[in-house]
């Protein structure tokens, strides 16, 4: 099965319900200027232990700027066996002000 696109009301709702794995691709002084709350920055500098320490069977949502290159990104995790990946649509730009970090 291949990713799938997420709404932000659909993360917003997930957040809320159940354990998931949120990943932030985007540069590090992006991250550290401010990111989703619970987001964890995977760049090429530790992808290679947060795929040997992250557990495959949870929901694995992916963002970016835009939630273009997430896309690519959410596949890429699909094929190395995370079971659920989304993209989350608008990327970080689309969520809420209010909810940065």
């Amino acid at each position: 099965m291949a990713f799938e696109h997420l709404s932000i009301s659909a993360l917003q709702s997930l957040l809320n319900e159940k354990l998931i794995t949120l990943i932030d691709i985007r540069d590090q002084a992006s991250f550290l200027a401010g990111h989703i709350a619970g987001a964890l920055h995977v760049g090429n500098h530790n992808i290679e232990s947060f795929l040997a320490d992250t557990d495959c069977n949870l929901p694995l949502v992916v963002y970016c700027y835009h939630g273009n290159s997430s896309q690519g990104a959410a596949d890429y995790f699909n094929q190395q066996g995370f079971n659920q990946t989304y993209s989350l649509d608008g990327g970080y730009t689309a969520w809420p002000v209010n909810q940065h970090v």
